[in-house]
C-alpha cells in the first residue's frame, strides 16, 4: 500500500479550492491508500527538472503534483488546473540541504530565468563580503553562486523570495539585513545535522515537519484538510522547535521576538512537551497570560495541538488575574474587584483635591511606582526611583502625591474593594506559605504583566530547571508596565533566545507594520536593549490595501463587500478578523455585518463566525484575512489615551508610542491579506502605502 503525506503549504491552497474539487481531492486520497501508485497512474513528465516529480488525476480539469520520497512513500504538493499543475511540476526542483538535512524546494525555472535577465552589478553585490565557502557552510547551494553575485539591491533580493528554499532565503535575508555570518550561524546552529545523504528525500522530509506532514492514514489526512487554517496555527518551524523541545533550561528562560515569530505556538508546544513528562497525580503545568480572552484563545489552540486527555489534565490554562482571584478566595474569602468604572471617579476626586496632578498621573504613579515596588509609607516613596515616569518630583511634591493616592487606597479599603494588581500581591503572599500545584509555568505576552503579577508567578514554582518559560515582545507592549525580571528574582541572562523570522505575516504586511512603530531604543524584560535587526518575513503576498470613504456608512458598506468576497473565496469565517480602536466601533461593525447576514463570532452564545474586536482584543490572535477599520484622525490615537504634550511631554511621548504599538499589534494579526479603511482624514499614525 502506498503512503501519502502532504505539503503543509498546500493547506491554504486547498481551502481556496471549490467544494467539488475538494471532494475530488479527498476521494483521490482514499484511492491512494487502497492502491499502488501504478493503479493511480502517477505520471512522470519528460520536461520536469526533478526526476522525482509526478502528477496524478484529480478530476477532468485538476491534477495533483506529487513528490516520490522513495519506496512507496509520496507527498502531495499541490492541486492545480491541468496546465498549471504541469507548469508547477516541471519548474520545481527538490533537494536536501547539506547543512540542515531538510527537504527543500526551489523554482528552478524561475532561477534560471532571473539569472539570464539580471545584469552585472554596477558596483558591488550584496554578498561580496561573504565568500562562497561561507555561504555554502550556511546551507546555500553552490549552484546559486552565479546568481547571488549579480544581486546588488534589496529589491533584487526580494525577487528571490518565491524562488529559493525558505531556509536559504532566510540566510541571505539575514546577511542582507546586517547580521554577521556568526549571528546567522547561531540562529541555525541547533538545527545542523551531520552525515547528510543528498539522495535520501524521505529522511530529509522527516526532518522537515514544518513542510511535510506525515499522517497515519487517509482519515487523519482528510481531517487536516477539513480545517486547514486551524492546523496551520499549530505548526512549528525549525527554530521554534529547537526552543520548544529543548530538554532542559537551567532556570527561567525568556523567549523574545516580535509579532509573527511564533512565540505563542512555541509556548503551547513547550507546555505539551513538559506535561507529557509529568505524572497524573503530581504538580501540573500552568499556561497563563494577562487577560481572560487571551487565556481562552490559548486553551482553544492547545486543544488543536493535542486531544490527549492525560496531557490536557496536566495543563491549567488560566489568565493571571483569574488565577490570583482563585488563590485569594479559595479559603472562602469574599473579594469584590474594583474595576475602572469604580476607580476612575476616585482618581478624578483625588485630582480635584490636588490640582497639580491629573487623575491619569495619580493612577499610573500608584500602579507603576508604589504598587510595582510595594511601597507602604510616604518615607519609602519619597526615596524610591521612578524610572520611566517623566520629570522628577521634589520631596514636597511626592508628599502631595502620596497623600492623594493614600486617600484613594483608604476609600477602597473602607469599601472592601481590591484591584487585580492588589490581588496579585496578596495571592503571591498566600502562595509563598502554601504548597503550589504547579511544577512549570509558561507565560505568554509577558511584556504587559505588572511586577505584582510577576511576583505571583515566581512564587508559584520553586527555582529549578524548567521552572519558568517566558514569552514576550517589548514592541507589542500596550500597557504601562515597565519590568526588570532580575529585580523580581527571575534571572534570565544566558537563557534568552530571540526569534527573528516572521512565519505568519507576509513581507508586504510586515513592512507596513514596522513603519508604524517609529521607535528608538526599547528595553526588554532582561534589562537589555531589544532590536528589530534581522526581523523579517519569509513569505510574500499582495500589498495591503487602504481605502478612504467620505462617511462611516460608506466605509461599512465597503467592509461588507470585502468580507463577503473573502467568504465567497472559501475563507473560513473564523479565519477572518475585523479590528477597530474603540468598543463603540466594534458594536457598530458587529451590527452592520450581522445585518448583512454575515456570521459574527459570539463567545457567550458559542457562535462561530468572523471575529470583530478592539485592537486590544486582537492581541494574541491571527487571521488569514484581516480588516482594520476606523483609522481616522481623532479615533487613533484615542484622545483619552494620550496625555497632552503641554501637561507632560514625557508621558505624551510614551502614550503615543503605546498607541503605535497597539496599531502594530493589530496590523500583524494578518497572515495573507490586510485591508485598511478610514472615514475622512486618516490617522497620523498610519504610514503611507506605496
Amino acid at each position: 500500500m502506498a503512503d501519502l503525506a502532504i505539503d503543509r503549504g498546500f493547506l491554504p491552497a486547498f481551502a481556496k479550492l471549490q467544494r467539488p474539487v475538494q471532494h475530488a481531492v479527498l476521494a483521490t486520497i482514499d484511492k491512494f491508500a487502497e492502491h499502488t501508485h501504478a493503479g493511480l497512474h502517477l505520471e512522470k513528465l519528460t520536461a520536469a527538472r526533478d526526476p522525482n516529480i509526478r502528477t496524478i488525476r484529480i478530476d477532468r480539469f485538476y491534477r495533483g503534483v506529487v513528490l516520490a520520497l522513495g519506496g512507496q512513500r509520496y507527498a502531495l504538493l499541490n492541486v492545480l488546473p491541468h496546465d498549471d499543475a504541469n507548469a508547477f511540476a516541471t519548474s520545481r526542483l527538490f533537494t536536501v540541504n547539506q547543512v540542515l538535512g531538510v527537504l527543500e524546494v526551489r523554482d528552478q525555472a524561475g532561477i534560471e530565468e532571473l539569472t539570464h535577465a539580471t545584469p552585472p552589478p554596477s558596483a558591488t553585490s550584496l554578498f561580496d563580503r561573504v565568500s562562497a565557502a561561507d555561504l555554502h557552510s550556511l546551507g546555500v547551494d553552490k549552484d546559486l553562486m552565479p546568481l547571488l553575485r549579480l544581486i546588488s539591491t534589496d529589491k533584487q533580493l526580494d525577487s528571490l523570495a518565491g524562488l529559493l528554499p525558505p531556509a536559504q532565503f532566510d540566510v541571505l535575508s539575514g546577511l542582507a539585513s546586517g547580521m554577521s555570518k556568526q549571528e546567522v550561524w547561531e540562529e541555525m546552529a541547533d538545527r545542523i545535522v551531520g552525515d547528510v545523504d543528498p539522495d535520501d528525500l524521505f529522511t530529509a522530509a522527516q526532518r522537515t515537519p514544518e513542510r511535510i506532514a506525515f499522517v497515519s492514514g487517509p482519515m487523519e489526512l482528510a481531517a487536516i484538510l477539513a480545517h486547514p487554517f486551524d492546523v496551520w496555527r499549530t505548526f512549528l518551524h525549525p527554530t521554534q522547535r529547537d526552543v520548544a523541545y529543548r530538554e532542559t533550561y537551567s532556570g527561567p528562560a525568556l523567549i523574545t521576538g516580535s509579532a509573527g515569530t511564533g512565540k505563542t505556538v512555541t509556548g503551547l508546544h513547550r507546555a505539551v512537551f513538559l506535561a507529557r513528562r509529568l505524572p497524573d497525580d503530581g504538580p501540573k503545568v500552568l499556561l497563563t497570560t494577562y487577560t481572560r480572552s487571551l487565556a481562552d484563545a490559548l486553551g482553544k489552540q492547545l486543544r488543536l495541538l493535542t486531544d490527549d486527555p492525560a496531557v490536557l489534565r496536566r495543563i491549567d490554562v488560566i489568565g493571571v488575574d483569574k488565577l490570583a482571584h482563585q488563590i485569594v478566595t479559595r479559603d472562602g474569602t469574599k473579594v469584590t474587584v474594583a474595576t475602572d468604572t469604580i476607580m476612575d471617579p476616585l482618581w478624578e476626586e483625588a485630582a480635584a483635591a490636588s490640582p497639580a496632578f491629573s487623575a491619569a498621573f495619580l493612577k499610573h504613579e500608584w500602579e507603576q511606582v508604589i504598587l510595582a515596588q510595594q511601597l507602604t509609607t510616604a518615607d519609602t516613596y519619597r526615596d524610591s526611583p521612578r524610572k520611566g515616569r517623566g520629570a522628577g518630583l521634589r520631596a514636597a511634591q511626592r508628599d502631595q502625591v502620596w497623600t492623594a493616592i493614600d486617600g484613594v487606597v483608604t476609600k477602597l479599603a473602607k469599601r472592601r474593594l481590591r484591584t487585580h494588581t492588589q490581588l496579585a500581591d496578596e495571592a503571591a503572599a498566600i502562595t509563598a506559605r502554601t504548597p503550589s500545584p504547579y511544577r512549570h509555568v509558561i507565560v505568554d505576552e509577558g511584556q504587559d504583566l505588572h511586577p505584582a503579577q510577576w511576583r505571583l508567578l515566581r512564587a508559584l514554582v520553586p527555582a529549578a530547571d524548567n521552572d519558568l518559560f517566558l514569552l514576550a515582545d517589548p514592541y507589542q507592549r500596550i500597557y504601562d508596565s515597565q519590568v526588570s525580571l532580575t529585580r523580581l528574582g527571575i534571572p534570565v541572562r544566558g537563557r534568552t533566545r530571540r526569534l527573528t523570522v516572521n512565519y505568519r505575516t507576509t513581507h508586504e504586511i510586515l513592512d507596513l507594520s514596522v513603519k508604524v512603530l517609529n521607535t528608538g531604543t526599547v528595553f526588554g524584560l532582561d534589562d537589555t536593549p531589544d532590536t528589530l535587526v534581522g526581523y523579517r518575513s519569509v513569505t510574500r503576498g499582495g500589498t495591503p490595501q487602504l481605502t478612504t470613504h467620505p462617511t462611516r456608512d460608506d466605509e461599512f458598506e465597503a467592509l461588507i463587500e470585502r468580507v463577503g468576497t473573502w467568504l465567497d473565496q472559501g475563507v473560513e469565517p473564523h479565519a477572518i478578523g475585523v479590528a477597530a480602536r474603540t468598543g463603540k466601533l466594534v458594536k457598530a461593525i458587529t451590527t452592520t455585518l450581522a445585518g448583512a447576514y454575515i456570521p459574527v463570532a459570539d463567545d457567550k452564545q458559542g457562535a462561530d463566525g468572523v471575529r470583530v474586536a478592539t485592537m486590544h482584543g486582537m492581541k494574541g490572535l491571527e487571521f488569514r484575512c484581516l480588516a482594520v477599520v476606523g483609522l481616522d484622525l481623532g479615533v487613533l490615537p484615542a484622545a483619552n489615551a494620550v496625555t497632552p504634550a503641554a501637561d507632560d511631554p514625557h508621558a505624551h511621548r510614551q502614550d503615543l508610542q503605546r498607541e503605535r504599538c497597539l496599531l502594530f499589534v493589530a496590523l500583524t494579526r494578518a497572515r495573507d491579506v490586510l485591508y485598511l479603511s478610514h472615514s475622512g482624514q486618516p490617522s497620523e499614525l498610519l504610514p503611507a502605502l506605496t
